[in-house]
């Protein structure tokens, strides 16, 4: 096997075996990770159009109508349209997509000590960077890069009862207050 190769599987199988744990970990709370994604994109930047909510997703490529139209069922989402043009809508999260984006970046810190388990920290940072180079100029790389742009790393959410923690340093990687609930 070429490292080219393996590299591929070992990026599939990285991304195979961190969507399971973040599924099971996302599971009582009635998310899918894509959801999870949808409603942190909304916490950190609401509002914002659905075209500004899919250049946001890695999860998604494409339109993230689908989604985001589940969200809204589920009384998460809420759009609101422009009283001046009814073709603009803007996406923001109801009181219920609040609380349940609270409780899933409690999930997310729970993934990211998963992810701190299994790499030393030097690796992970090398691992960082080698992957925003291979990703550079990409769908998935746009996004993440407008999401640093528009100060969605180093941002706190509020979770249910006001208690901040911080979801990203400016590296991308997640740090949580000993303090803090996970």
């Amino acid at each position: 096997m070429s490292p080219e190769e393996e590299l591929r599987f070992l990026i599939l199988g990285a991304q195979r075996e961190g969507n399971r744990v973040f599924g099971n970990l996302l599971a009582p709370l009635g998310l899918t990770p894509s959801q999870a994604e949808v409603l942190r994109v909304l916490a950190e930047g609401e509002p914002l159009s659905l075209n500004a909510v899919g250049g946001r997703l890695v999860c998604e490529t494409g339109s993230p109508s689908r989604l985001v139209d589940a969200l809204v069922r589920a009384g998460l989402v809420v759009r609101i349209e422009n009283p001046a043009d009814r073709r603009q809508v803007t996406l923001s999260l109801s009181p219920e997509g609040r609380r349940k984006s609270g409780e899933a970046a409690k999930v997310e810190a729970a993934l990211h000590d998963w992810i701190r388990i299994r790499m030393p920290p030097g690796q992970l940072e090398a691992t960082v960077e080698a992957l925003r180079v291979l990703i550079a100029d990409t769908a998935a790389g746009k996004a993440l890069a407008e999401r640093r742009a528009a100060g969605m790393t180093a941002r706190q959410v509020e979770l249910g009862e006001g208690t901040p923690i911080v979801v990203s340093n400016r590296k991308g990687r997640s740090r949580r207050r000993p303090e803090d609930p996970v």
